[in-house]
């Protein structure tokens, strides 16, 4: 009976973190998914590449605090390296800066729903645990508003 009681434990322990992650990992992506609404809501370009340098800007913010905290594991530092590696990209593709040529001003819908794809992507690829999304969270919320 006890065997039993502990097995289950582990399984809903296991099941939670799981979910957590899932639960961190949405709200990065609803972030950009709301930066993107907000860029297809709006009719000038330059409002749009404005929205969506912020959205880059203050997600790259939130993932240098977290990262110089020192509250996380070496792995987490290493998702997070590879998270702001994929958002400086976008940033650099949006500005084209680093080889990259500039979005157009009439593909900048377009390109708020492909970061959104590829952050949604990102964020299922790479491992970073429940307490470093949630400080993720924490932070871009406090660095946006």
């Amino acid at each position: 009976m006890l065997a039993r009681t502990v097995v289950g434990v582990i399984i809903i322990m296991f099941t939670l973190v799981q979910t957590g992650n899932a639960v961190g990992a949405d709200n990065i992506q609803k972030y950009f998914n709301d930066a993107s609404l907000k860029v297809k809501a709006t009719t000038d370009p330059l409002q749009k590449r404005e929205i969506l340098n912020k959205s880059f800007e203050n997600m790259s913010k939130a993932l240098d605090k977290v990262e110089s905290s020192g509250l996380i594991s070496k792995q987490d530092q290493a998702g997070i390296a590879l998270l702001k590696s994929t958002l400086q990209e976008k940033q650099d593709e949006l500005a084209g800066l680093n080889g990259y040529d500039s979005v157009g001003d009439d593909q900048l819908d377009a390109f708020s729903l492909y970061v959104v794809q590829d952050m949604e992507q990102a964020t299922q690829t790479v491992t970073i645990s429940l307490v470093a999304l949630l400080l993720i969270i924490i932070i871009v919320i406090l660095v946006a508003g």
